[in-house]
């Protein structure tokens, strides 16, 4: 039975009126991307987090395509859920019978509807441009493997960036700044760290927001989606990655903390089942330790980290701020966002990111809070050149709170050049 046209009308209606621009707008870099692709013929994926600020960027979208902005649909209405896919053809027709044809759809949430891709691929095959979203890296990855390879453009959205969430004192376009400048973007940094980059949250500031964002993710994109028979052992999990950013994990030593008050969970296997349906629904990432040999790179411990700092620090507990270790997850989120492969480094001594762009180390990154004290720069700069000698590199960058400058440094009879960024400068480089 397919759905009432009458109710797709109140439905198509009701998203028309809702789709209102936010009262305080934050503009995104990657608006320039998506204004180039608007001219390519490839369907546009944009998956990321829920309300990361992915259906804000498909009303901007609409908003230059003026001619052409009405098919919009957000497959996230309670009312849908009996919608199939014979009943994309009655929503067509229903858009048609509403605003005439037109050739551009916005897709909200599509990863609802079983078989989307068959009703996608056939609207691309007739001449449409297509613009998709959705929260669950894994259907994507599947549906758009099998039927649309090769006809898609994916992007990654991520919550809002400290370059994003600074624009509106000083711009982008900036490199050099005042006395009076770096004062601004010191606060700016502090609120930032306090508040985060999840848009609705840095206008709210209600911390209620974050547990329901939470909430929603947990039941609606991991339990409901994957059917999960413990939920309670997938909480158990959740509150212990997110006390545990930037910390190693095994999953021996995940079963052993879920099962400390009894078994619960039988197998490593579940376990991982578990971190892939977490890390499918882009709230947190492991990274993998670097190893040239590619099984003893998957059997090594991981590292967590979270895709936003505040989120994490409201899911987990700690006894302290662990300043150290909110610095190190907003540097990770920050590479993730320019598109690089991270992993980390652990040998004699230990390098926090190695950041590669296919099969060539571009960088390797130290973070942590300052350098005053001689024997943590000591710590710092030995990890960091050991991981320089390993990838063969002359220069390193270590991110720091406010301290900034340029050393050499002898070791070995070598020299390496070492860079010392502030975050709150580094975080400021965009790039296109």
């Amino acid at each position: 039975m397919t759905i009432s046209p009458d109710l797709l009308k109140r439905i198509i209606f009701d998203q028309q009126e809702d789709q209102h621009w936010p009262k305080l707008y934050i503009p995104r870099t990657i608006e320039k991307k998506l204004d180039r692709l608007s001219q390519n013929k490839e369907i546009i994926v944009l998956s990321g987090i829920r309300r990361c600020g992915k259906s804000v960027l498909l009303e901007h979208v609409r908003r230059i395509r003026k001619n052409e902005h009405d098919y919009y649909f957000n497959f996230e209405d309670e009312r849908l859920v009996n919608f199939g896919t014979e009943d994309f053809e009655v929503l067509h027709q229903t858009l048609i019978s509403l605003y005439g044809v037109q050739e551009n759809f916005y897709l909200d949430e599509v990863q609802n509807v079983p078989a989307w891709e068959l009703f996608v691929r056939r609207m691309y095959n007739k001449g449409c441009k297509i613009y998709i979203t959705g929260s669950n890296a894994n259907l994507f990855s599947e549906e758009l493997g099998t039927r649309l390879t090769g006809r898609y453009i994916s992007l990654d959205i991520y919550p809002i960036s400290f370059a994003e969430y600074s624009q509106f004192h000083i711009p982008l376009t900036r490199v050099d700044f005042s006395t009076t400048e770096i004062g601004m973007l010191k606060e700016k940094y502090s609120n930032y760290l306090k508040y985060g980059g999840i848009p609705a949250y840095i206008v709210s500031k209600d911390t209620e927001y974050l547990h329901s964002l939470y909430e929603s993710i947990l039941y609606r994109d991991i339990i409901t989606r994957y059917k999960v028979g413990n939920p309670e052992a997938l909480k158990k999990l959740l509150f212990y990655l997110a006390s545990n950013c930037g910390k190693e994990v095994t999953l021996s030593k995940l079963l052993g903390m879920i099962n400390n008050n009894g078994k619960i969970i039988k197998s490593n296997t579940t376990i991982s089942d578990y971190c892939s349906y977490i890390e499918n629904s882009f709230m947190c990432f492991f990274v993998s330790r670097y190893d040239d040999n590619l099984k003893a790179q998957q059997q090594a411990p991981k590292k967590i980290y979270f895709v936003d700092h505040v989120l994490a620090k409201m899911l987990g507990f700690r006894t302290s701020e662990d300043h150290g270790r909110m610095l190190e997850n907003i540097v990770f989120v920050e590479l993730k966002r320019r598109g690089y492969d991270i992993f980390y480094y652990s040998g004699s001594r230990e390098c926090d990111f190695i950041v590669r762009e296919g099969s060539r180390t571009q960088q390797v990154i130290q973070v942590c809070i300052e350098l005053y004290d001689p024997s943590t720069k000591a710590r710092e700069i030995s990890g960091l050149v050991e991981a320089m000698d390993k990838f063969s590199l002359s220069e390193g960058l270590i991110i720091t709170e406010n301290e900034e400058g340029n050393e050499i440094v002898v070791m070995n009879g070598k020299k390496y050049h070492i860079i010392i960024n502030p975050i709150w400068k580094w975080l400021r480089i965009i790039n296109d």
